[in-house]
Protein backbone atom coordinates (compact mmCIF):
# COMPACT_ATOMS: atom_id res chain seq x y z
CA UNK A 1 0.00 0.00 0.00
CA UNK A 2 0.82 3.57 -0.88
CA UNK A 3 0.04 7.12 0.73
CA UNK A 4 0.39 10.09 -0.90
CA UNK A 5 0.70 12.45 2.32
CA UNK A 6 -0.10 16.30 1.73
CA UNK A 7 1.56 18.72 3.92
CA UNK A 8 4.90 18.82 5.86
CA UNK A 9 4.07 20.67 9.36
CA UNK A 10 3.30 18.46 12.02
CA UNK A 11 0.54 15.77 10.90
CA UNK A 12 2.39 14.91 7.54
CA UNK A 13 5.89 13.65 8.69
CA UNK A 14 3.84 12.14 11.78
CA UNK A 15 1.44 10.35 9.71
CA UNK A 16 4.21 9.29 6.77
CA UNK A 17 6.15 7.72 10.29
CA UNK A 18 2.67 6.38 11.70
CA UNK A 19 2.05 4.81 8.55
CA UNK A 20 5.73 3.30 8.19
CA UNK A 21 4.63 1.46 11.01
CA UNK A 22 2.10 -0.33 9.97
CA UNK A 23 3.80 -1.18 6.90
CA UNK A 24 2.32 1.35 4.82
CA UNK A 25 4.69 2.91 2.17
CA UNK A 26 4.25 6.92 1.98
CA UNK A 27 5.99 9.93 1.03
CA UNK A 28 4.86 13.54 2.03
CA UNK A 29 4.61 16.50 -0.31
CA UNK A 30 4.98 20.15 0.39
CA UNK A 31 3.48 23.13 -1.39
CA UNK A 32 6.59 25.57 0.26
CA UNK A 33 9.92 24.83 -1.54
CA UNK A 34 11.93 25.18 1.97
CA UNK A 35 11.03 24.20 5.47
CA UNK A 36 9.42 25.78 8.07
CA UNK A 37 12.27 26.65 10.04
CA UNK A 38 11.10 30.18 11.01
CA UNK A 39 7.64 29.81 11.11
CA UNK A 40 5.54 30.82 14.02
CA UNK A 41 6.25 31.50 17.77
CA UNK A 42 6.00 28.60 20.57
CA UNK A 43 2.93 26.33 21.14
CA UNK A 44 2.35 23.38 23.96
CA UNK A 45 2.81 19.90 22.93
CA UNK A 46 0.57 18.60 25.59
CA UNK A 47 1.34 14.71 27.64
CA UNK A 48 -1.08 13.41 25.20
CA UNK A 49 0.95 14.33 21.96
CA UNK A 50 4.04 12.76 23.58
CA UNK A 51 2.31 9.94 24.47
CA UNK A 52 1.13 9.65 20.60
CA UNK A 53 4.73 10.28 19.23
CA UNK A 54 6.03 7.59 22.25
CA UNK A 55 3.54 5.25 20.40
CA UNK A 56 5.24 5.19 17.53
CA UNK A 57 8.86 5.79 18.91
CA UNK A 58 9.07 9.40 17.86
CA UNK A 59 8.69 11.32 21.25
CA UNK A 60 12.83 11.67 21.22
CA UNK A 61 12.44 13.81 18.14
CA UNK A 62 11.62 16.58 20.58
CA UNK A 63 12.40 15.52 23.74
CA UNK A 64 15.47 17.82 24.00
CA UNK A 65 13.64 20.95 22.61
CA UNK A 66 11.89 23.31 25.41
CA UNK A 67 11.09 22.88 28.37
CA UNK A 68 8.16 20.97 30.88
CA UNK A 69 4.70 22.90 31.45
CA UNK A 70 3.08 21.31 34.34
CA UNK A 71 0.32 23.80 34.97
CA UNK A 72 -1.06 27.09 34.64
CA UNK A 73 -1.85 29.98 37.08
CA UNK A 74 -4.96 31.76 36.06
CA UNK A 75 -5.30 35.52 37.81
CA UNK A 76 -7.29 38.53 37.43
CA UNK A 77 -6.67 42.40 36.28
CA UNK A 78 -5.84 43.05 39.02
CA UNK A 79 -3.40 39.93 40.44
CA UNK A 80 -6.42 38.02 41.83
CA UNK A 81 -5.46 34.36 41.47
CA UNK A 82 -8.42 32.55 39.84
CA UNK A 83 -6.87 29.14 40.38
CA UNK A 84 -4.14 26.69 38.42
CA UNK A 85 -4.84 24.26 35.71
CA UNK A 86 -2.66 21.14 35.58
CA UNK A 87 -1.67 20.58 31.85
CA UNK A 88 -0.06 17.15 32.09
CA UNK A 89 -1.27 13.67 32.71
CA UNK A 90 -2.58 12.84 36.13
CA UNK A 91 0.12 9.90 36.88
CA UNK A 92 2.58 12.21 36.22
CA UNK A 93 4.59 10.00 33.69
CA UNK A 94 4.74 12.33 31.02
CA UNK A 95 4.75 16.17 31.42
CA UNK A 96 3.82 18.75 28.79
CA UNK A 97 6.00 20.71 27.06
CA UNK A 98 6.12 23.89 25.39
CA UNK A 99 8.79 24.15 22.58
CA UNK A 100 8.88 26.65 19.48
CA UNK A 101 7.03 25.67 16.89
CA UNK A 102 9.95 25.67 14.07
CA UNK A 103 11.97 23.02 16.44
CA UNK A 104 8.44 21.04 16.14
CA UNK A 105 8.15 20.64 12.87
CA UNK A 106 12.10 20.63 12.31
CA UNK A 107 12.39 17.82 14.75
CA UNK A 108 9.17 15.58 13.33
CA UNK A 109 10.92 16.40 9.83
CA UNK A 110 14.34 15.25 10.53
CA UNK A 111 13.11 12.29 12.31
CA UNK A 112 10.76 11.40 9.28
CA UNK A 113 13.95 12.02 7.00
CA UNK A 114 16.10 9.64 9.04
CA UNK A 115 13.67 6.82 8.46
CA UNK A 116 13.95 7.00 4.93
CA UNK A 117 10.67 8.91 4.38
CA UNK A 118 11.09 11.41 1.47
CA UNK A 119 9.65 14.69 1.67
CA UNK A 120 9.62 16.89 -1.88
CA UNK A 121 8.99 20.29 -1.49
CA UNK A 122 7.61 22.95 -4.38
CA UNK A 123 4.63 20.50 -4.74
CA UNK A 124 1.64 22.50 -4.34
CA UNK A 125 -1.66 20.20 -4.75
CA UNK A 126 -3.85 21.49 -7.30
CA UNK A 127 -5.90 18.14 -7.94
CA UNK A 128 -6.31 14.83 -6.57
CA UNK A 129 -8.73 12.50 -8.25
CA UNK A 130 -10.00 8.74 -7.06
CA UNK A 131 -9.75 6.22 -9.58
CA UNK A 132 -11.44 3.60 -8.02
CA UNK A 133 -8.70 0.99 -7.33
CA UNK A 134 -6.24 4.07 -6.50
CA UNK A 135 -5.51 8.43 -6.38
CA UNK A 136 -4.14 10.02 -8.88
CA UNK A 137 -2.49 13.56 -7.35
CA UNK A 138 -1.53 16.48 -9.83
CA UNK A 139 0.56 19.48 -8.60
CA UNK A 140 1.15 22.96 -10.04
CA UNK A 141 4.25 22.35 -11.33
CA UNK A 142 2.34 19.54 -13.81
CA UNK A 143 3.57 16.47 -11.96
CA UNK A 144 1.49 14.02 -10.93
CA UNK A 145 1.56 11.08 -8.20
CA UNK A 146 -0.13 7.51 -8.22
CA UNK A 147 -1.25 6.06 -4.87
CA UNK A 148 -3.85 3.80 -3.27
CA UNK A 149 -4.43 6.76 -0.56
CA UNK A 150 -3.89 10.43 -0.29
CA UNK A 151 -3.74 12.00 3.17
CA UNK A 152 -4.58 16.02 3.63
CA UNK A 153 -2.44 17.10 6.27
CA UNK A 154 -2.29 20.64 4.82
CA UNK A 155 -3.60 22.87 7.50
CA UNK A 156 -6.29 25.59 8.04
CA UNK A 157 -6.36 26.29 4.40
CA UNK A 158 -6.48 22.88 3.21
CA UNK A 159 -6.94 22.11 -0.56
CA UNK A 160 -7.32 18.37 0.51
CA UNK A 161 -10.67 19.33 2.49
CA UNK A 162 -12.31 21.48 -0.84
CA UNK A 163 -11.21 18.23 -2.89
CA UNK A 164 -13.08 16.04 -0.62
CA UNK A 165 -16.15 18.29 -0.18
CA UNK A 166 -16.69 21.57 -2.28
CA UNK A 167 -19.30 22.88 0.18
CA UNK A 168 -17.14 22.42 3.27
CA UNK A 169 -17.32 25.17 5.97
CA UNK A 170 -14.18 27.89 5.53
CA UNK A 171 -12.43 28.35 9.20
CA UNK A 172 -13.95 30.61 11.40
CA UNK A 173 -12.33 33.50 12.74
CA UNK A 174 -11.96 33.45 16.63
CA UNK A 175 -12.17 37.35 17.41
CA UNK A 176 -8.52 37.20 18.48
CA UNK A 177 -5.36 38.67 17.08
CA UNK A 178 -2.45 36.37 18.57
CA UNK A 179 1.06 37.51 18.27
CA UNK A 180 4.12 36.66 20.86
CA UNK A 181 8.19 37.22 21.91
CA UNK A 182 10.82 36.74 24.28
CA UNK A 183 12.42 38.49 26.67
CA UNK A 184 15.94 38.62 28.80
CA UNK A 185 16.66 40.35 31.82
CA UNK A 186 12.96 40.78 33.25
CA UNK A 187 13.15 39.03 36.82
CA UNK A 188 9.08 37.17 37.00
CA UNK A 189 7.51 35.80 39.98
CA UNK A 190 6.90 32.75 38.87
CA UNK A 191 7.85 29.11 38.73
CA UNK A 192 9.94 27.73 36.30
CA UNK A 193 8.43 26.22 33.10
CA UNK A 194 4.45 27.02 34.61
CA UNK A 195 2.40 29.31 32.75
CA UNK A 196 0.68 32.24 34.38
CA UNK A 197 -2.26 33.96 32.28
CA UNK A 198 -3.67 37.30 32.83
CA UNK A 199 -7.25 37.78 31.70
CA UNK A 200 -6.43 41.64 31.44
CA UNK A 201 -8.44 44.58 30.98
CA UNK A 202 -8.18 45.53 27.65
CA UNK A 203 -6.09 41.78 26.36
CA UNK A 204 -5.12 38.97 27.53
CA UNK A 205 -1.67 37.96 28.00
CA UNK A 206 0.20 34.76 29.20
CA UNK A 207 3.97 34.06 29.94
CA UNK A 208 6.29 31.58 31.15
CA UNK A 209 9.82 31.46 32.06
CA UNK A 210 12.44 28.59 30.46
CA UNK A 211 15.06 27.63 32.58
CA UNK A 212 17.64 29.77 31.26
CA UNK A 213 16.04 33.27 32.45
CA UNK A 214 14.55 33.75 29.06
CA UNK A 215 10.53 34.30 29.08
CA UNK A 216 8.38 33.32 26.42
CA UNK A 217 5.24 35.91 26.21
CA UNK A 218 2.11 35.42 24.20
CA UNK A 219 -0.98 38.30 23.62
CA UNK A 220 -4.40 37.77 22.11
CA UNK A 221 -6.27 41.04 21.48
CA UNK A 222 -9.70 41.17 21.05
CA UNK A 223 -11.30 42.39 17.55
CA UNK A 224 -14.82 42.22 16.28
CA UNK A 225 -14.24 42.04 12.71
CA UNK A 226 -12.00 39.85 10.85
CA UNK A 227 -8.76 41.41 9.64
CA UNK A 228 -7.94 41.43 5.93
CA UNK A 229 -5.34 38.62 4.90
CA UNK A 230 -1.93 40.37 5.64
CA UNK A 231 -3.16 43.46 7.91
CA UNK A 232 -1.70 42.52 10.93
CA UNK A 233 0.71 40.52 9.44
CA UNK A 234 2.21 44.10 7.89
CA UNK A 235 2.47 45.63 11.25
CA UNK A 236 5.70 45.70 12.76
CA UNK A 237 7.37 44.60 15.77
CA UNK A 238 8.21 48.43 17.08
CA UNK A 239 4.12 49.31 16.18
CA UNK A 240 3.00 46.46 18.35
CA UNK A 241 5.23 46.82 20.78
CA UNK A 242 4.13 50.22 21.43
CA UNK A 243 0.38 49.02 21.25
CA UNK A 244 0.47 46.16 23.58
CA UNK A 245 2.66 48.01 26.13
CA UNK A 246 -0.21 50.30 26.10
CA UNK A 247 -2.46 47.56 26.35
CA UNK A 248 -1.36 45.62 29.11
CA UNK A 249 -0.50 49.27 31.50
CA UNK A 250 -3.35 48.91 33.41
CA UNK A 251 -3.16 45.33 34.37
CA UNK A 252 -1.02 43.93 37.63
CA UNK A 253 2.18 41.90 36.80
CA UNK A 254 4.59 41.96 34.40
CA UNK A 255 3.32 42.13 30.66
CA UNK A 256 4.28 45.76 30.36
CA UNK A 257 7.78 45.47 31.14
CA UNK A 258 7.97 42.29 29.67
CA UNK A 259 6.99 43.52 26.09
CA UNK A 260 8.94 46.86 26.16
CA UNK A 261 12.20 44.93 27.09
CA UNK A 262 11.53 42.06 24.55
CA UNK A 263 14.39 41.17 22.13
CA UNK A 264 12.32 39.58 19.80
CA UNK A 265 8.40 40.17 19.18
CA UNK A 266 6.63 37.80 16.48
CA UNK A 267 4.12 39.06 13.69
CA UNK A 268 0.51 38.40 14.47
CA UNK A 269 -2.15 36.68 12.63
CA UNK A 270 -5.43 36.36 13.21
CA UNK A 271 -6.82 33.25 15.46
CA UNK A 272 -9.11 30.84 13.35
CA UNK A 273 -11.04 27.28 14.41
CA UNK A 274 -12.20 24.92 12.45
CA UNK A 275 -15.10 23.07 13.77
CA UNK A 276 -17.86 20.93 11.95
CA UNK A 277 -16.59 19.62 9.02
CA UNK A 278 -18.97 17.39 7.69
CA UNK A 279 -17.09 14.99 5.48
CA UNK A 280 -13.50 14.25 6.14
CA UNK A 281 -13.08 11.56 4.06
CA UNK A 282 -14.51 10.26 0.59
CA UNK A 283 -13.45 7.37 -1.32
CA UNK A 284 -9.74 7.46 -0.75
CA UNK A 285 -9.18 10.70 0.35
CA UNK A 286 -9.01 12.09 4.04
CA UNK A 287 -7.99 15.27 5.82
CA UNK A 288 -6.46 14.53 9.42
CA UNK A 289 -5.34 17.76 12.17
CA UNK A 290 -6.05 21.21 11.25
CA UNK A 291 -7.39 20.29 8.24
CA UNK A 292 -10.34 18.43 9.29
CA UNK A 293 -10.76 19.97 12.75
CA UNK A 294 -8.63 23.23 14.23
CA UNK A 295 -8.97 24.27 17.70
CA UNK A 296 -8.05 27.47 18.67
CA UNK A 297 -4.48 27.95 19.79
CA UNK A 298 -6.39 28.59 23.06
CA UNK A 299 -6.49 24.87 23.81
CA UNK A 300 -3.22 24.07 23.59
CA UNK A 301 -4.13 20.84 21.59
CA UNK A 302 -3.53 21.88 18.17
CA UNK A 303 -0.52 19.93 17.51
CA UNK A 304 -1.27 17.17 20.09
CA UNK A 305 -4.30 16.27 18.12
CA UNK A 306 -2.70 16.12 14.75
CA UNK A 307 -0.41 13.81 15.98
CA UNK A 308 -2.67 11.28 17.67
CA UNK A 309 -4.93 11.32 14.60
CA UNK A 310 -1.87 10.42 12.34
CA UNK A 311 -1.23 7.36 14.89
CA UNK A 312 -5.07 6.21 14.81
CA UNK A 313 -5.19 6.52 11.32
CA UNK A 314 -2.23 4.37 11.04
CA UNK A 315 -3.21 1.71 13.55
CA UNK A 316 -6.78 1.85 11.08
CA UNK A 317 -4.79 1.18 8.15
CA UNK A 318 -3.55 -1.72 10.03
CA UNK A 319 -5.62 -3.64 11.20
CA UNK A 320 -8.85 -2.63 9.07
CA UNK A 321 -9.46 -4.61 5.74
CA UNK A 322 -10.24 -1.79 3.19
CA UNK A 323 -9.25 1.62 2.93
CA UNK A 324 -13.13 2.93 3.17
CA UNK A 325 -13.76 1.02 6.46
CA UNK A 326 -10.65 2.28 7.94
CA UNK A 327 -11.52 5.80 7.24
CA UNK A 328 -14.96 5.47 8.49
CA UNK A 329 -14.05 3.62 11.62
CA UNK A 330 -10.94 6.28 12.06
CA UNK A 331 -13.70 9.22 12.40
CA UNK A 332 -15.98 7.56 14.87
CA UNK A 333 -13.42 7.02 17.03
CA UNK A 334 -11.96 10.02 16.65
CA UNK A 335 -15.14 13.46 16.03
CA UNK A 336 -16.83 13.25 19.53
CA UNK A 337 -12.69 13.85 21.22
CA UNK A 338 -11.62 16.36 19.16
CA UNK A 339 -15.32 18.40 18.63
CA UNK A 340 -15.30 18.16 22.31
CA UNK A 341 -11.77 19.84 23.07
CA UNK A 342 -12.42 22.40 20.15
CA UNK A 343 -15.71 24.03 21.26
CA UNK A 344 -13.79 24.15 25.26
CA UNK A 345 -11.39 26.19 23.85
CA UNK A 346 -14.50 28.37 21.82
CA UNK A 347 -15.72 28.83 25.68
CA UNK A 348 -12.21 29.69 26.56
CA UNK A 349 -11.98 32.48 24.29
CA UNK A 350 -15.26 34.27 24.96
CA UNK A 351 -13.15 34.62 28.18
CA UNK A 352 -10.66 36.20 27.01
CA UNK A 353 -12.66 38.94 24.77
CA UNK A 354 -15.34 39.49 28.22
CA UNK A 355 -16.80 42.69 28.56
CA UNK A 356 -17.09 44.87 32.14
CA UNK A 357 -19.72 43.02 33.32
CA UNK A 358 -18.47 39.56 32.10
CA UNK A 359 -15.04 39.93 33.59
CA UNK A 360 -16.90 40.52 37.23
CA UNK A 361 -19.06 37.29 36.80
CA UNK A 362 -16.04 35.34 35.35
CA UNK A 363 -13.52 36.69 38.13
CA UNK A 364 -16.08 35.35 40.61
CA UNK A 365 -17.45 31.90 38.90
CA UNK A 366 -13.69 30.36 37.67
CA UNK A 367 -12.06 30.25 40.90
CA UNK A 368 -14.99 28.18 41.92
CA UNK A 369 -15.30 25.97 37.89
CA UNK A 370 -11.73 25.54 37.70
CA UNK A 371 -10.92 22.78 40.05
CA UNK A 372 -14.05 20.94 39.04
CA UNK A 373 -13.96 21.58 35.03
CA UNK A 374 -10.04 21.27 34.67
CA UNK A 375 -8.40 19.08 37.16
CA UNK A 376 -11.11 16.39 37.03
CA UNK A 377 -12.18 14.47 34.46
CA UNK A 378 -11.88 16.79 31.40
CA UNK A 379 -8.24 17.35 32.31
CA UNK A 380 -7.60 13.42 32.62
CA UNK A 381 -9.84 12.96 29.20
CA UNK A 382 -7.36 15.47 27.34
CA UNK A 383 -4.18 15.22 28.79
CA UNK A 384 -4.03 11.64 30.05
CA UNK A 385 -5.47 10.11 26.73
CA UNK A 386 -3.23 7.05 25.22
CA UNK A 387 -2.56 5.17 22.41
CA UNK A 388 -1.63 1.87 22.68
CA UNK A 389 0.20 1.07 19.30
CA UNK A 390 0.13 -2.61 20.10
CA UNK A 391 -3.28 -3.01 20.59
CA UNK A 392 -5.65 -3.98 18.17
CA UNK A 393 -7.91 -1.10 16.43
CA UNK A 394 -10.74 -3.41 15.93
CA UNK A 395 -13.53 -3.43 18.72
CA UNK A 396 -16.24 -5.94 19.19
CA UNK A 397 -18.73 -4.15 16.96
CA UNK A 398 -15.79 -4.03 13.98
CA UNK A 399 -14.98 -0.45 14.67
CA UNK A 400 -11.75 0.85 16.08
CA UNK A 401 -11.60 -0.08 20.03
CA UNK A 402 -11.85 3.15 21.98
CA UNK A 403 -8.93 2.97 24.39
Amino acid sequence: MKALIIGSGMAGPAAAMALQRAGVDATVYEAHAGGAENVGVFLTLGSNGIDALRAIEADAAVGAAGFETPGIDMVSTTGKALGRVRTSRPDGDITSRTLKRADLYRGLRDEALRRGIRIEHGKRLVEAQDTGDGVRAVFADGSEEYGDLLIGCDGLHSTVRGLIDPAAPAPAYSGLIGLGGYTRGVPVNTEVGSYQMVFGKRAFFGYAPAPDGEVWWFANLPRQDEPARGEVEAIDAEQWRRRLAALFADDAGPAAELIRASQEITPASPMHAMLGVPAWHRGRMIVIGDAAHAPSPTSGQGASLSVEDAVELAKALRDLPTIEGAFAAYEALRRPRVERIVKQAARINNNKAAGPVGRIVRDLLMPLLLPRLANGEQSRQTYGHHIDWDASAVGEDGGLARQ
